[in-house]
């Protein structure tokens, strides 16, 4: 019997190893099976019964590399041998890991407020996460979207912020559309590419998988079936902000994060982020969580300015 088994969702590369070692290894796994691999195509001849365990045995590896994003000689061997691999299998895993980025590093909630946040988002549809920065609210959020689509709980990831610097108004700057737009953006491509293998994560974009967009390209839109985060949610006017929730599709989740003490807008400007934290608190499916000092994972010195300016304006 002859089966051809297409690689999806997975470099081909990744399976096979350098120089076909990771090939090597499944083949001799399976001796009884004659195995021709040529790019996405694994071609198979053999008895059924060694063709459907070979099939399955990819399909674990494929599964592997999904979660983690990486792949050990010692742990394509547990899954060859039918092993199942536990977070213990790696030394950094814990109940805390949210997913495994590039390279297999562990992504995690590292504090009771980024904790907060994974466990809310599993039971709302909509996560306000407002505090200083330097607390990983954007980062844990684009974390939680990665998972999502990774799991195929959505279809597709959408980023966007309101480009203030720029008064939403891009044309004056050089370049075309995404060298003006990658600015205010990069943030979350930094964090995009901590979670992603660069490849991949290319491919996602040409195909609009994920999206990375300025909020005025959100007018119009019905955002359904996509994990959509609004970066920077304090400088939007409050019109920008109900056009932007009023965007949500059916089957979409939504995370707004924003810095209630970094409001770059005019001062007679009312922002949208402090507006819909004083209507939308009560609405069931809403939820808010404020990060402070205590969530601040950068350098040690951050903690104390934020503490300093909160004093000054408490004052």
């Amino acid at each position: 019997m002859e089966r051809t088994i297409v690689i999806e969702n997975a470099d081909p590369r990744d399976i096979y190893g350098s120089n076909n070692k990771y090939l090597n290894v499944i083949k001799a796994n399976f001796p009884n099976l004659k195995i021709t691999a040529r790019g996405l195509n694994l071609k198979v001849n053999g008895k059924n019964e060694g063709i459907e365990r070979f099939e399955k045995a990819i399909e674990d590896i494929i599964a592997h590399l999904n979660r983690y994003n990486s792949l050990t000689p010692n742990q394509l061997d547990r899954i060859l041998q039918n092993e199942m691999l536990t977070p213990e299998d790696d030394e950094h895993g814990s109940d805390d890991t949210i997913l495994f980025g590039v390279s297999g590093n562990p992504i995690k909630a590292r504090t009771l407020n980024q904790r907060a946040m994974v466990s809310q988002m599993a039971k709302n549809d909509m996560l306000f996460a407002i505090g200083p920065a330097g607390t990983g609210k954007t980062y844990t959020a684009v974390a939680l979207a990665v998972k999502a689509l990774k799991n195929k709980e959505v279809k597709r990831i959408i980023l966007t912020r309101p480009a203030v610097e720029a008064g939403e108004n891009l044309g004056f700057l050089p370049g075309d559309l995404k060298e003006k737009l990658d600015p205010y953006m990069q943030p979350l491509y930094d964090a995009l590419r901590d979670m992603i293998p660069s490849e991949k994560l290319s491919y996602f974009i040409e195909q609009g998988i994920i999206q990375i967009a300025p909020l005025a390209f959100m007018r119009g839109r019905t955002l359904d079936g996509a994990y959509v985060i609004l970066d920077e949610g304090q400088n939007t006017t409050t019109n920008q902000m109900k056009m932007f929730l009023t965007r949500m599709g059916s089957r979409a989740k939504f995370i707004i994060t924003g810095d209630l003490g970094q409001i770059d807008l005019p001062p007679r400007q009312k922002s949208g982020l402090k507006d819909a934290c004083q209507k939308l608190t009560n609405i069931k499916g809403i939820h808010f969580v404020f990060l402070d000092g205590k969530d601040v994972l950068r350098h040690a010195l951050v903690k104390d300015i934020i503490t300093a300016f909160d004093k000054e304006d408490k004052e």
